[in-house]
């Protein structure tokens, strides 16, 4: 992280004292290194809000910050969960709360930093609380790996919603279908129901967003990409494989198969791809990561400051 970014962060927070400094971006644009460069100034906790830095045996694949960083800086929700989870924005909303909670009673300052945008959402405008899902609907809404027929089902069900929803979003597809199918009502009117109060108001947190030019951020994905082969990427693949887990060959994955890398590293390992190819293929997919979370965040984040 350049000093300049650093600067940038402190010139905003002059001052004050936050209760929470909110440090969201693109993956490979330097947060979790501004993240460790202000709380060693502010004397801070980091709290992870990346859905795939919260997995246990996805250190190299997620960036998860090292034994190194920890010892400079405490570290909170950081490989919390076992290969078998799939955390939801709302599971992540009731683990944060006590922790932002425990923050403040030692009069620490909490810097959430990550680049779930949805994590973001429930932190500073509250969630609604959808009734939970009984676990055999979830299990069986979840077992259906084609789009389209999450599709068909859910516009049975609740035309409405499957309208609003993109055709290829198996993600969001289940969940609508899900809702629906336990509670008989549509995820739109759950949502339109008034949420539940925010954790972290605006006028208590400094929000921030890392918005590098796009050159320099591919590049950054580039050797970022190139130095976890060299750390044991692909090792790490293997060891998931090992324990059972399979991407799938087309179409969205869910939970810890969602990280970036499994699939064409796991095609090289089937023997089907050169690991160059699948090198470039983990950068393409990259790229196309972050253009999606630089486009939600210019348009759900308009107001957060951006740096660089």
């Amino acid at each position: 992280m350049d000093e300049i970014d650093i600067a940038a962060a402190m010139a905003l927070l002059e001052g004050r004292r936050p209760r929470a400094v909110l440090i969201a971006g693109p993956t490979a644009s330097g947060k979790s290194a501004l993240a460790l460069a202000l709380a060693e100034r502010l004397g801070g906790t980091i709290v992870n809000a990346d859905s795939m830095q919260i997995y246990r045996d996805l250190k190299v694949l997620s960036a998860r910050p090292g034994a190194a960083e920890e010892g400079r800086a405490p570290h909170r929700l950081y490989g919390v969960a076992g290969i078998d989870d799939d955390w939801s924005v709302g599971r992540w909303q009731a683990a944060v709360a006590p922790v932002l909670a425990d923050i403040a009673a030692q009069g620490q300052v909490a810097i959430v930093v990550g680049g779930t945008g949805l994590y973001f959402r429930a932190l500073t405008e509250g969630l609604v609380e959808v009734p939970a899902i009984p676990h055999e609907i979830r299990a069986r809404v979840r077992a259906i790996n084609d789009p389209a027929e999450l599709l068909a089902r859910l516009a049975i069900l609740d035309p409405a919603m499957a309208g609003m929803l993109s055709p290829s979003d198996s993600a969001r597809l289940a969940r609508a279908l899900e809702v629906v199918e336990a509670t008989g009502r549509s995820l739109a009117d759950w949502q339109r129901d008034e949420a539940a109060p925010p954790l972290v108001s605006p006028a208590e947190a400094v929000r921030l967003v890392i918005a590098p030019d796009r050159a320099t951020l591919h590049a950054r994905i580039g050797r970022r990409l190139e130095a976890m082969v060299e750390a044991g990427a692909v090792e790490e693949v293997r060891a998931l494989l090992d324990m059972g887990l399979t991407p799938p060959a087309r179409g969205p994955a869910r939970g810890i198969l969602k990280a970036i890398g499994i699939r064409p590293f796991a095609v090289y390992l089937a023997g089907m791809l050169g690991l160059a190819e699948a090198i470039e293929q983990a950068k393409a997919e990259t790229r196309q990561y972050a253009k999606r979370q630089e486009t939600w965040f210019r348009n759900q984040m308009a107001d957060w400051h951006r740096i660089w």
